[in-house]
């Protein structure tokens, strides 16, 4: 049963080069494919998947820590797509690599242990894509100390 409905709209401008229109309260984002397929004046399809599952565990992370009154501030994630060919010789993205660092060391942050096991089950995103793309997820603090992954 579905609770919502996200509906976006994409109007080519030229080529591979899309607006994506998101709502008329929001700005128009160009997508558009790389050189030579497109002419790269937008973030490709694949820059979008990364960025929507690096937004949403970002937000997954934040949202857990918040839940305990813990300030990890400032979050940085880092999101790797390796794309190659299938067994039908066709591109598609293979695997993932999420690298979310805490703004802060561990040391500052009470429950951290609780949050790190959790915090991924409840990114949307990030698990729905995982369902057909291998996502590795790991967590660093602010002194370079991995926390998981």
């Amino acid at each position: 049963m579905s609770e919502s409905t996200v509906t976006i709209e994409l109007r080519q401008q030229q080529d591979y080069r899309f607006d994506i229109h998101f709502s008329p309260d929001l700005p128009v984002l160009v997508g558009d494919e790389p050189p030579p397929l497109g002419s790269g004046q937008g973030p490709s399809p694949v820059q979008l998947l990364c960025a929507a599952v690096g937004n949403c565990l970002s937000d997954s992370l934040l949202f857990a820590l918040r839940k305990f009154k813990q300030a990890p501030e400032p979050l940085r994630c880092v999101v790797r797509a390796e794309v190659g060919r299938n067994a039908e010789n066709r591109l598609r993205v293979l695997r993932m690599d999420a690298d979310l660092h805490l703004g802060v060391p561990a040391a500052a942050l009470e429950h951290l242990d609780r949050v790190l096991a959790s915090f991924e089950a409840y990114c949307t995103v990030t698990q729905s894509v995982g369902q057909g793309i291998a996502i590795h997820t790991r967590v660093w603090d602010a002194t370079g100390r991995v926390l998981k992954g």
